[in-house]
């Protein structure tokens, strides 16, 4: 062993069993779990584990919808000293197998209706132990089961780690290729726990509840992390589906105070009728990350919720944790004194650069790479040293996203590199160009992408979903941008569906746009 300069971060959940055993750490639909009972689940999660051969360094594959078991196997992994694979629950099972075969996992837990998915793992060699939720086949446990059968583990049981040991293999979402496991380590998190604590929702403790609206396996999996440390009651959605409805009265029921959810969904949350139909005054802090949150979106839901918008910029290998936009630096005024468009500015202890294709500093409103480092950045990529080489380039961690700051250190964020497209010569930033598409009165979503065009190499298409009731037509969105872009950034063609395609995640990938669109022979 190393130096002591590293706690099991799941500690967290023991220590706040310990000062707090009676409240509630769990609510999902009607069941309760108090903290109390939540770490003794967990703990003998943990001797069961150990007693099937699964210990410090094993990787645990995690393919489960938000639940209880979904939750207790995070925290089971990081106490034995394993890593934490988690999935998301709406990849086929060759995607998981794949995920196994990346990360060589030794144990699967697979949710309920998944036993193709645990075949695919098993084929690929993978995961001899598999627990099961509820419909656990020949050579297969039954999780509860499993855990009933197991004796708690003695106090202070939990495995010794090292600040670089890694805990969670945080899957990137593959837009360039095959997703790339991205190791995130017990020191690293210990910082982002504590990051998010003081920059995103600073006063959490156990009088406070956090409802979660996306998958525990990204996001809102470490978001959570930081409600345990404090004793704050974390929410489950009672299913699958996303409800509006069910989501606003669990705000009410539980006084929820903080949550984190991408744009997309706070946009559905903001529009649906229910939000003025149950109290919501509890709300303290509504955090959005993951796609940039056009300016016209933002005003209605501060208009509707008041200013507890909070926005950061972070992607998984920097762990949630680039920038931040406080609640007071939202504004409905289009006022110089708040950064209008900005992401925010460097999160605590962090350092932003903006950096020119030779890894040279940019000035002030100059657009170039967004670069990171601090300790919120990961560990690298899992045995991907051409992946590593390209992303820690100069001493830096290179985001793949373009953008500036300002001369008070707000960063703006122009879109991905690979966004981008260049039409007769000239760089378009969709950014700027769906940004001006939504102030049409008619228009909810947008998406612009660029296609191929015989005259010009690329020119922008945009996808637009008009508001619930109201229609809009392509001639009406061309003449809408006559006056507000210059001539090479209007799109050329304007296509209206009642959807745009959206990630498991809720965000709008450009790639299913261009697929789209390929699909529908829509052309120059």
């Amino acid at each position: 062993m190393g130096p002591a300069t590293a706690m099991n971060l799941g500690r967290l959940l023991t220590q706040t069993a310990r000062r707090l055993p009676d409240a509630v750490a769990l609510a999902w639909g009607e069941r309760r779990w108090s903290f109390a009972e939540l770490d003794a689940r967990v703990d003998r999660l943990c001797a069961a584990l150990r007693a099937r051969g699964i210990g410090q360094g094993d990787r645990i594959l995690t393919h489960a919808r938000n639940g209880n078991a979904m939750f207790e196997m995070m925290w089971a992994a990081f106490k034995i000293g394993a890593v934490w694979v988690p999935t998301n629950v709406r990849l086929t099972p060759a995607e998981v197998g794949y995920l196994a075969e990346t990360s060589r996992a030794r144990a699967l837990l697979r949710d309920r209706g998944f036993a193709a998915h645990a075949d695919a793992v098993r084929d690929a060699g993978h995961c001899e132990l598999v627990l099961a939720i509820d419909d656990a086949r020949e050579g297969e446990e039954e999780y509860e089961a499993v855990l009933a059968g197991a004796a708690p583990p003695p106090p202070d049981h939990e495995a010794d780690v090292v600040y670089d040991d890694p805990l969670w293999f945080f899957f990137t979402s593959g837009t360039t290729g095959r997703p790339k496991a991205a190791v995130l380590t017990h020191g690293q998190l210990a910082f982002v726990v504590t990051n998010h604590l003081a920059d995103l929702f600073p006063g959490v403790t156990e009088r406070d509840a956090s409802l979660v609206l996306a998958p525990l396996s990204h996001g809102a999996g470490i978001h959570q992390l930081s409600q345990v440390a404090r004793g704050a009651r974390t929410v489950l959605l009672p299913s699958e589906r996303f409800d509006v409805e069910e989501a606003w009265r669990l705000v009410e029921e539980h006084r929820v105070s903080n949550m984190f959810t991408v744009p997309t969904i706070l946009n559905a949350l903001v529009e649906h009728p229910a939000v003025d139909r149950y109290d919501h005054s509890s709300l303290r802090h509504v955090i959005y990350a993951g796609a940039p949150m056009y300016r016209a979106d933002q005003k209605r839901a501060l208009e509707k919720l008041g200013p507890c918008l909070v926005q950061y910029f972070g992607l998984g290998e920097v762990t949630g944790n680039i920038t931040v936009l406080r609640p007071d630096q939202h504004s409905l005024e289009d006022d110089a004194r708040f950064p209008i468009g900005s992401c925010g500015s460097a999160r605590t202890g962090m350092d932003i650069a903006i950096l020119d294709e030779a890894g040279r500093r940019l000035p002030p409103g100059e657009t170039g790479e967004i670069c990171v480092r601090g300790p919120a950045v990961f560990a690298g990529y899992f045995e991907n040293p051409e992946a590593n080489e390209k992303a820690f380039r100069g001493g830096w961690f290179h985001t793949g996203d373009l953008g500036h700051l300002d001369a008070r250190g707000f960063l703006y964020i122009t879109g991905r590199a690979s966004d981008m497209y260049i039409s007769g010569g000239s760089n378009v930033y969709p950014r700027e160009v769906e940004e001006a598409i939504l102030t049409h009165p008619a228009v909810l979503e947008c998406a612009v992408v660029g296609m191929p065009h015989p005259r010009w190499g690329e020119s922008g298409m945009a996808a637009v979903v008009p508001r619930a009731g109201m229609a809009v037509t392509e001639a009406e969105v061309l003449a809408h941008l006559q006056d507000r872009l210059s001539r090479y950034k209007q799109p050329l063609r304007v296509v209206v569906w009642d959807a745009l395609p959206k990630s498991g995640y809720g965000k709008i990938p450009k790639r299913m746009v261009q697929d789209r669109l390929r699909e529908e022979g829509i052309t120059f």
